[in-house]
């Protein structure tokens, strides 16, 4: 064929019937398929329906998860009125509740807030997890890939990794379990171990983040917790513990010492933070050359050093004035000095 045949060919107004009638046989025999029907239609619309349903539980769910903190976070805010010293008392139709109690009662709900906030965000993250793993698994399924062996294998994996990481799965577990039992929250001072005594600054899931009194701040793992002394929960407890010679009368003693500190509980600088009246323990301690009297002070959580620091300097003064001698009121070794210079 030459080069104006061809041409001709090409601008012929006879049509290719066999060619164009078979290219449409064949797309119109594909698109009526079962296959096609299948992997254009159903299954997009499978997909689509897997991801919408995700997407309306993962909702459903964070809402009723909120509402849940919500309500709990509500309901849980009103309290019993404490009895004791500083009684709540009705005046008409409110209530007066003494500003101490009320200090208190507000450390309580702000902590115990935080900790739903900190179990409502886990348990939307969770939610989350499973129901985009769920859909994840689905639409496999769907496009025909065989789940079986990926879950088996997902176990396997699963494990591993838990035997690899179970350090880190221990944290988790046991950051779970505090915040569940309120073990402690942030602003409460601890006891984690005998170098490791401060408030506590912040709280996950992993560390607990503690600040010690020389300002030292401690990166504490929850899974390293095997013991732990909350300093300051509901209250606290001002331990006074007061040495006098054996001359002393124990009696006088014993008198002296609970009016001292009880004056001294009425002074401005502590007397907002202290819930009861002091308690005289008695006398723990008979040494050979002293007594030891132990005076007990309910305070507000935390304030139980502010008020020992207070009271005791006020005591010493009073012991004084009392005559109450205190051991060696010269210093140890003292007596034995003088005789020798003598």
């Amino acid at each position: 064929m030459n080069a104006n045949t061809f041409f001709l060919s090409q601008n012929s107004d006879t049509p290719l019937t066999g060619t164009s009638s078979d290219t449409v046989d064949t797309v119109t025999s594909w698109w009526n398929s079962t296959d096609a029907q299948q992997w254009l239609i159903a299954t997009p619309l499978r997909i689509l329906l897997i991801i919408v349903v995700a997407l309306l539980v993962q909702w459903v769910g964070r809402r009723l998860v909120d509402r849940a903190s919500k309500s709990n976070i509500e309901r849980g805010g009103r309290k019993k009125p404490r009895t004791g010293r500083f009684r709540t008392r009705a005046a008409g139709p409110t209530e007066e509740v003494d500003p101490r109690i009320a200090a208190m009662r507000k450390s309580h709900e702000q902590r115990r807030r935080s900790r739903i906030r900190t179990l409502a965000s886990v348990a939307k993250s969770a939610l989350g997890i499973v129901v985009w793993m769920w859909a994840v698994l689905a639409i496999l399924s769907e496009i025909g890939v065989n789940i079986g062996p990926i879950i088996a294998s997902a176990g396997v994996v699963g494990v591993a990794i838990g035997f690899g990481a179970q350090s880190l799965v221990k944290d988790f577990l046991a950051g779970i379990f505090m915040l569940l039992e309120d073990q402690y929250g942030v602003g409460d001072t601890v006891n984690v171990s005998e170098e490791i005594t401060g408030d506590v600054e912040d709280i996950s899931l992993r560390i607990t983040t503690i600040r010690d009194i020389d300002g030292t701040l401690w990166y504490v793992r929850n899974g390293e917790i095997l013991r732990l002394g909350n300093l300051s929960d509901e209250y606290s407890i001002a331990r006074i513990e007061v040495p006098v010679a054996l001359t002393n009368d124990t009696e006088k003693a014993w008198d002296t010492i609970l009016q001292a500190i009880t004056e001294a509980t009425a002074n401005p600088a502590i007397a907002d933070g202290i819930i009861d009246e002091p308690e005289m323990n008695g006398l723990t301690t008979i040494k050979t050359d002293h007594v030891v009297y132990r005076v007990s002070i309910k305070t507000l959580p935390g304030r139980q050093w502010d008020v020992q620091r207070v009271v005791q300097s006020k005591l010493i003064n009073a012991l004084r004035t009392a005559g109450v001698q205190m051991p060696y009121p010269r210093g140890i070794g003292a007596a034995a000095y003088s005789a020798t210079e003598e």
